[in-house]
């Protein structure tokens, strides 16, 4: 183990209990493989599974092994051919047994920060899908929420730009540039600093460096 995957490690366990003071149940794996592995486990009763949108899902190879799975069904917005069927396939992510997602930045106490475009991914990790699965490297973990803003802002937020081929200043200058386009990616800032309830929310920590 590398003296960072050792400081990784610690910082993960730590978290873990701040997680807890705020009805959040987290866990710290150590590579993608053992993520994947321990989120199959979490959805090992089946049912229905949503994701919002997500580079570190795809990263880890998560979607793939639940698209795969016999005793789970996946509500693939991405086989909708119209705007219609695409926002039918939103509502019916917001009943799913299983909601994935990544955070764009969790805070060492333990709040997850999320800036949101059309906002479906936030509004499923605030009240709908009976568990959400949140995925997020470590890379992502700052300070404190003003430093996960800053974090969003001036390095995820440009590289979904990119990504998704937006039409925003960050696309162009590289940093935040507090647009209101209309294609704005950060119409919606999310702070979940406690979850009403117990354990819907699970946090799974890894000692890599995943998405943006």
């Amino acid at each position: 183990m590398t003296p960072k995957q050792h400081a990784y490690k610690a910082l993960g366990n730590t978290m873990i209990k701040n997680f807890k003071k705020r009805n959040i149940e987290a866990f710290y794996c150590e590579d993608s493989a053992s993520a994947v592995a321990l989120a199959m486990e979490l959805m090992k009763d089946g049912g229905t599974v949503g994701k919002g949108g997500t580079e570190t899902i795809r990263e880890v190879g998560l979607l793939d092994a639940v698209k795969s799975a016999e005793h789970l069904t996946f509500i693939d917005r991405e086989l909708a051919k119209t705007p219609e069927e695409k926002k039918q396939i939103y509502f019916q992510t917001l009943q799913c047994d299983y909601f994935l997602m990544s955070s764009n930045a969790i805070t060492v106490d333990g709040e997850l920060i999320n800036i949101d475009g059309n906002g479906n991914r936030v509004a499923c990790l605030i009240y709908g899908p009976e568990k959400v699965i949140v995925i997020a490297g470590m890379n992502k973990v700052v300070e404190d929420v003003d430093s996960g803003i800053a974090r969003i802002g001036n390095f995820a937020a440009p590289a979904n730009a990119a990504r998704l081929e937006t039409r925003t200043p960050c696309a162009t200058l590289g940093h935040c540039g507090d647009c209101h386009s209309q294609d704005c990616m950060c119409a919606q800032i999310v702070i979940t600093r406690h979850s009403r309830h117990k354990d819907r929310i699970k946090v799974i920590l890894v000692g890599e460096e995943l998405g943006f």
